[in-house]
């Protein structure tokens, strides 16, 4: 098997150019864990790179023909291959507890669920680094006031740090991609335990930006705050305007006022 042909509805789009795949390779340290887990290896064009590094290097991919051509091609890879959809796997099958880091070129089509659900292993994941259509990873990585401002900035930023990387062309992958790419980088802070319920900070967070355009007092309706809360000033603003510092405030007054 000499290549994998890429498909569409994996949105699959093959990196072809080496020295993007060994930058996006870089911007893992390597600090605060031994194993590394790529998601979406294709045919191993990041994946060379990553198996030169100190770290011990795993991929999961679902694409049958992808981890056939990845074990006749990278002997160092075998029996550290998940034919499994991440989105669903039980990650600890492989990790068991263990920190490790993700990286990987990731399908447009699911890049964001990735993200959501890489939060849920937070306590595990002490970076994360890898492609994304640009303007997901520059939400990813925006401030408030912003429009591209939203659900996946404030969770990715309330446990991590976010940093945009660099821009990669449509050119470099084939199929070329209608869009530029872009990468990022998180690294966990140093103390990401929330100083409120965590699963009410979500539910806020996720509550006031799906109407974005209204105010908190009027989006955060549904969560039956008392009158008194909602004359605080706090509640005038939309959720763009908020940092995340400030939503972690919101949520201590919503859990202070018994939610």
């Amino acid at each position: 098997m000499d290549h994998v042909r890429a498909k569409k509805h994996l949105g699959q789009h093959f990196l072809k150019d080496e020295s993007v795949a060994a930058d996006i390779a870089a911007a893992l340290s390597g600090a605060g864990y031994e194993n590394v887990l790529e998601i979406g290896p294709g045919m191993g064009v990041l994946t060379k790179y990553l198996l030169q590094q100190p770290y011990t290097t795993y991929v999961i991919e679902i694409d049958t023909e992808s981890v056939a051509y990845l074990n006749e091609n990278y002997p160092k890879l075998h029996g550290k291959i998940i034919g499994e959809d991440f989105l669903k796997y039980n990650i600890n099958k492989t990790f068991d507890g263990k920190p490790f880091a993700i990286i990987g070129n990731f399908p447009y089509n699911i890049s964001t669920q990735i993200v959501f659900r890489a939060l849920e292993f937070r306590d595990q994941i002490p970076e994360f680094a890898g492609m994304f259509q640009k303007e997901v990873a520059e939400r990813i990585c925006e401030k408030k006031g912003s429009k591209a401002y939203g659900i996946l900035s404030v969770l990715a930023q309330a446990f991590y740090d976010a940093e945009y990387l660099f821009t990669v062309p449509e050119h470099v992958f084939n199929p070329p991609p209608k869009v530029k790419s872009g990468v990022l980088r998180l690294r966990r802070k140093a103390d990401y335990a929330l100083p409120c319920s965590e699963k009410l900070f979500f539910t806020v967070v996720k509550t006031a930006f799906q109407q974005r355009r209204k105010t908190l007092r009027n989006s955060l309706k549904t969560l039956n705050l008392s009158d008194s809360l909602r004359e605080d000033t706090i509640f005038d603003l939309r959720p763009e305007q908020l940092s995340v510092e400030a939503f972690i405030a919101l949520t201590q007054k919503i859990e202070a006022d018994g939610i």
